[in-house]
């Protein structure tokens, strides 16, 4: 397949990350036996939290060409200090709720948003297959729809930044949180869009004000 699901983010911090990956942890206590294909068994191995910046289809020969855009984008903006304001659960199509750590929109947020969406959108389509998926035999409807939806759905006035927690519901816990980001990545999408396989990496620019 020459075609892949990609997803433009943002990694959090480590301490942010080891702070969704224990919580992941405690919504998995509920579930026995799970196989990680079948769920989101957070990691920094093979499952990323992340905050989505945009989703897409691109050819593997076009991987160069966005490290390329992304990192002229990078030297456009800060590292950013964000906020995670509130936990919600979201309930998918199946009936299961879907925790995640909602993050303030901020303007540069916003803008890092748009811009990666304004300047990549030449380079993504959204004819999405299962077989474009990290291990694409484990693929639900719903990560198709997710992708195919996204620019309608979740872009631009619809752009709702959030880093997903995992399966179940969990009560707020120790909020707000102040973080900060300082990496944007390029990865291939797994089930349930989780950040499976970081293609590349690019630093934000460090402020000198």
């Amino acid at each position: 397949m020459n075609k892949i699901a990609i997803d433009i983010i943002l990694l959090p911090s480590e301490e942010m990350m080891d702070k969704v990956i224990e919580l992941n942890k405690e919504l998995l206590k509920h579930f026995e036996n799970i196989p990680a294909s079948a769920g989101i068994i957070l990691n920094k191995e093979n499952c990323f939290p992340h905050i989505s910046l945009a989703m897409g289809v691109i050819g593997k020969n076009e991987i160069l060409n966005i490290n390329q855009v992304l990192h002229n984008i990078s030297k456009e903006f800060s590292i950013m200090n964000l906020n995670a304001i509130s936990i919600y659960a979201n309930i998918i199509p199946s009936g299961e709720k879907v925790s995640c750590y909602k993050i303030e929109n901020t303007r540069q947020l916003q803008l890092l948003h748009e811009t990666i969406m304004n300047k990549l959108s030449n380079h993504f389509t959204y004819d999405i297959t299962a077989e474009m998926i990290y291990s694409p035999k484990e693929v639900e409807d719903i990560t198709l729809d997710w992708i195919r939806n996204y620019p309608k759905k979740s872009s631009f006035e619809n752009f709702s930044p959030h880093i997903t927690i995992g399966f179940g519901e969990i009560e707020n816990t120790n909020l707000p949180i102040k973080f900060i980001s300082s990496k944007l990545a390029l990865c291939h999408l797994g089930n349930y869009c989780t950040c499976k396989k970081i293609l590349l990496s690019i630093n934000l620019k460090i402020s000198i004000d």
